[in-house]
């Protein structure tokens, strides 16, 4: 999959594609029957697919810190992509200059004269441009006239109810890993280098992998039994998501105790993949009430894996 960053970076070799236009969080089924349904458009038409979504995603720009839980960071997006068999992923920063956009500017700008778009598929609800003016009759109307076709999804159900990113995030925060996973189509993960940390964790003898979440929200928060990836093995281990008040934590930090291992791994990529809730992250009186709870919390853990 090639990743273009920026439209400064679009070429004449990106010309003429079969595209779809999106903030995609979490990448769920009805993204994934999106994506089927461009890949076999993309196939039919022979021309290249490609995804264009932006950084901050739209609804961060505007709502800021108040936004709704983020589920995929980019490099997730990436991950989950490159598994899809995308051909290209466009990255627009989202900022006052994009904002002001007008829709019909976004169609004849971006995707007729520089994408040369061939076929246009987007999600029941998608709307773009300043404003967001621009819907699925305008893209109708545009098609008509500079010779391209487009399509809408419609919605996909699961379990009486829609699938949608917003279901994920409520599944995720009553800690219902295997609705998320249904809605996923994979377990919940999160991705990171590790970094330095206050070394807290091996003070109190619980070593931790500190990841910086860098989102404007997190769509868990507590402590949960894990797995980690991107070592020598696939490891069990025992996570916490939050600001840690007990230490008057300010910015929210996933810290990994990864169950017999002790060595050093600043720098180290690890995917974290979340698989059931221990408890709500809570405030102590102090650092012998924390330790005394954290290895409660290691003990329950290590019983809960050994009995999966």
């Amino acid at each position: 999959m090639e990743i273009i960053r920026g439209l400064h970076n679009i070429t004449a070799r990106h010309k003429g594609c079969v595209l779809t236009i999106g903030t995609f969080d979490g990448l769920h089924h009805g993204h994934q029957m999106l994506l089927s349904h461009l890949k076999a458009k993309s196939e039919e038409l022979n021309y290249p697919n490609l995804l264009v979504t932006f950084e901050p995603q739209p609804r961060e720009y505007f709502q800021g810190a108040v936004v709704p839980a983020r589920l995929t960071r980019f490099r997730e997006k990436v991950t989950i992509l490159r598994g899809l068999t995308l051909d290209r992923l466009l990255c627009i920063p989202f900022n006052e200059r994009t904002r002001i956009i007008p829709a019909k500017d976004v169609i004849e700008g971006l995707l007729v004269n520089r994408l040369d778009v061939q076929y246009l598929v987007v999600g029941d609800d998608f709307q773009f441009g300043e404003g967001a003016r621009g819907n699925y009759e305008m893209l109708k109307e545009a098609g008509d006239r500079f010779g391209f076709g487009v399509s809408h999804m419609g919605t996909l159900k699961f379990e009486h109810g829609r699938i949608s990113s917003s279901r994920v995030r409520d599944a995720l925060s009553l800690g219902d890993f295997d609705l998320a996973e249904k809605l996923l189509g994979r377990p919940y993960f999160i991705m990171g280098r590790v970094v330095y940390g206050r070394q807290l964790g091996r003070r109190l003898g619980v070593p931790t992998a500190n990841i910086r979440l860098q989102r404007y929200r997190a769509a868990l928060e507590g402590v949960f039994a894990v797995t980690v990836t991107g070592l020598d093995q696939q490891y069990e281990g025992i996570a916490n998501i939050g600001v840690r008040p007990t230490v008057d934590g300010k910015e929210p930090l996933l810290e990994v105790h990864i169950f017999d291992f002790d060595e050093e791994i600043y720098g180290k990529l690890l995917t974290v993949t979340f698989l059931s809730k221990v408890r709500d992250e809570r405030k102590f009186d102090g650092l012998d009430s924390l330790k005394n709870q954290i290895e409660q919390d290691i003990s329950e853990t290590r019983e809960w894996f050994a009995k999966r």
